[in-house]
């Protein structure tokens, strides 16, 4: 892994009690034991930083601190161990004594990027949102190219129902990173919730075009939209809905995007309609894939 892409991971990583930090984590006990990762090269020391974090998750403490001091011991100056050490303090001490941790940090080495990032996540868990988001710019005012810093920032002005400043954080991400549409798909998501659903279905319909697949033997009509497909179709209904029944919505457009025409919004609707109906009737026996199966297709009936 990629020193850049590690650290913008531990700099946006969130603790959750999941069941795959879960089983991370008794695999990880096993690695321990075995000492497994001295044979496997840099791949181990990547699997030991997964563990220290699954072990935070599930709030085992002395394996986290026994994989932590082992990359330490390892890498003793390396910006991973500092991240690893501070979402440690985040997870089992007061946010104030992490702040401190952190502000010890930058003003030892500014240039840290993801220091800053694990900076504003604790001022918003605190409720400090207006420093989050000053921490945050202050940092992207001169590590410009931190992509999940943008996001996170996008994220923070969504949540406090900013969705212009959120729509234009998303849109430095777009740039950045313009062959990923998971970002798309925030931003058409975010779009929506502005309620500029012109931008919002001109959005959803990229993130089609991106994740369908090209395989020439199948034909797009034929094919089973699945994961992030079906969440972008599922938003072209929902845009197609509101623009062919509020004719508001079709000039309501901040970003003054023009919205199809109506023959085109019929057919869109239509396609999208048989592009939902294709993944229900095909749906996956998994309980939470037709649960969601299950809600997209209450928009075609």
């Amino acid at each position: 892994m990629e020193l850049n892409s590690s650290l913008q991971k531990l700099g946006a990583y969130q603790p959750r009690k999941s069941e795959k930090s879960a089983e991370t984590l008794d695999h990880g006990i096993a690695l321990l034991r075995t000492k497994a990762y001295l044979r496997q090269g840099s791949e181990g020391w990547e699997e030991l930083e997964k563990v220290t974090l699954a072990a935070l998750d599930q709030g085992n403490i002395e394996v986290a601190d026994q994989c932590l001091q082992i990359i330490s011991d390892k890498f003793p100056d390396s910006p991973r161990v500092d991240c690893l050490t501070g979402i440690r303090l985040e997870v089992t001490e007061s946010p104030e004594v992490a702040l401190k941790f952190y502000d010890e940090l930058l003003e030892a080495e500014p240039s840290k990027a993801a220091i800053w990032r694990r900076k504003s996540s604790v001022l918003r868990r605190m409720g400090k949102i207006d420093q989050a988001v000053t921490e945050l710019s202050t940092m992207l005012d001169t590590y410009y190219t931190d992509v999940e810093g943008w996001l996170e920032l996008a994220d923070i002005y969504a949540s406090c129902q900013q969705y212009t400043h959120a729509l234009q954080s998303l849109s430095h991400a777009l740039l950045l990173a313009p062959q990923n549409p998971f970002h798309f798909l925030q931003f058409a998501d975010t779009a929506y919730l502005a309620s500029d659903i012109p931008l919002s279905l001109k959005m959803y319909l990229q993130v089609v075009d991106m994740t369908d697949d090209d395989d020439d033997d199948v034909a797009p009509i034929d094919q089973i939209p699945t994961g992030i497909t079906l969440r972008a179709w599922f938003g072209v209904k929902l845009c197609t809905k509101r623009l062919l029944t509020d004719s508001k919505s079709q000039h309501a457009s901040a970003s003054h995007t023009p919205a199809p025409d109506p023959d085109t919004l019929n057919k869109l609707d239509e396609l999208s309609g048989e592009r939902l109906k294709t993944a229900h009737l095909n749906s996956s026996p998994l309980k939470e894939e037709k649960e969601f199966i299950e809600a997209l297709s209450s928009m075609i009936h």
